[in-house]
């Protein structure tokens, strides 16, 4: 067998090298640092000096080449070290994630058009806008979406809880309150609730403060939980399809935000956790610690009431070494 031979840049050069070298037998590792093939000549208009189209030029040279039996493509890599001496070559590689399941991936776009975060558009030299979640061009190869992510956001970072509140602010911003309330439930049962008593540490964290003010993270988790009250709708949250329900048993101490949120979090996994409270009521002490004036016992019965419809049983009156014991 031939020694496999490593292109670097999968432009229309290295499209071409790499199916020459691959119809002449010889295994072809082509490594390209944006997420996929074709490089700068889908750009073009015309190739110079025929004057054809460059993307009817590029679209079959590209599937070619990501197509053939002996070309390994490695989109979203970068080549980080050479080691050895000729001709025995180690490459070292690193491939960036992208974030997405690539054998569930169909290329429809749905989800970039869903995406509500906008970046500057590479392949459009920064004159027009793409999704976060994108392909690089309408016939890139592979024909497989990426998700652009640049570290974690200041506030998500600060946020206690790990709150997505990057991503709920976002979807607020396009009006699309439902979406935004799942994102928050995607963490925690108590929108409204944290949007009343929350301290909002992420707030002091938020970068538009260097060009006006902080975004008002915390009044506008309120905004949407409102939102859904005000439309008469009652909390709730709809567990996946797919999630096997399991039939463990799961007692949780304490009816306190800790133990609600852990119930909670099990029962998006599909158990069917017991919660064990000393006290004649569930909530410890977002119930009993903080006064009506400053969260509503309405707003906490209901996410209360939304954890309980999703199979979780909560005992009151019932303490450990008191009530109950645990083998």
């Amino acid at each position: 067998m031939k020694k496999p031979v490593m292109v670097v840049g999968g432009g229309i050069a290295g499209i071409q090298a790499s199916t020459d070298l691959a119809d002449m037998g010889i295994p072809v590792f082509l490594v390209e640092s944006s997420p996929s093939i074709g490089g700068r000549m889908a750009q073009l208009d015309k190739t110079f000096p025929t004057n054809d189209c460059s993307a009817c030029i590029l679209a079959p040279k590209v599937t070619s080449c990501f197509n053939h039996p002996l070309v390994k493509t490695f989109t979203l890599s970068d080549l980080i070290d050479i080691k050895g001496e000729a001709p025995d070559f180690t490459a070292v590689v690193r491939q960036r994630p992208r974030f997405i399941d690539e054998e569930m991936c169909k290329g429809c776009d749905d989800c970039v058009n869903a995406c509500p975060i906008e970046a500057k558009s590479e392949f459009d030299m920064g004159m027009g806008n793409r999704k976060a979640v994108y392909k690089p061009f309408a016939q890139a190869v592979p024909n497989k979406v990426a998700i652009d992510k640049k570290g974690t956001s200041p506030c998500k970072y600060e946020c206690p809880a790990n709150l997505d509140a990057h991503g709920y602010v976002s979807l607020i911003g396009e009006g699309r309150y439902e979406d935004a309330l799942r994102v928050v439930r995607r963490t925690t049962p108590f929108a409204g609730v944290l949007g009343r008593v929350c301290l909002h540490p992420c707030e002091q964290q938020c970068s538009r403060q260097y060009v006006e003010d902080s975004v008002s993270i915390c009044s506008l988790k309120r905004f949407i939980a409102d939102v859904e009250l005000q439309n008469g709708i009652k909390p709730s949250v709809t567990i996946d399809e797919d999630v096997i329900v399991k039939t463990d048993k799961v007692a949780i101490i304490g009816a306190g935000p800790a133990g609600l949120n852990c119930a909670y979090q099990l029962a998006l996994k599909g158990y069917k956790p017991t919660i064990f409270e000393a006290l004649p009521v569930a909530g410890g002490m977002l119930k009993v610690g903080i006064p009506d004036y400053r969260l509503d016992k309405d707003v906490l019965k209901g996410e209360i009431e939304l954890i309980e419809n999703m199979g979780v049983e909560i005992k009151v009156k019932n303490r450990l070494g008191t009530n109950f014991i645990l083998f």
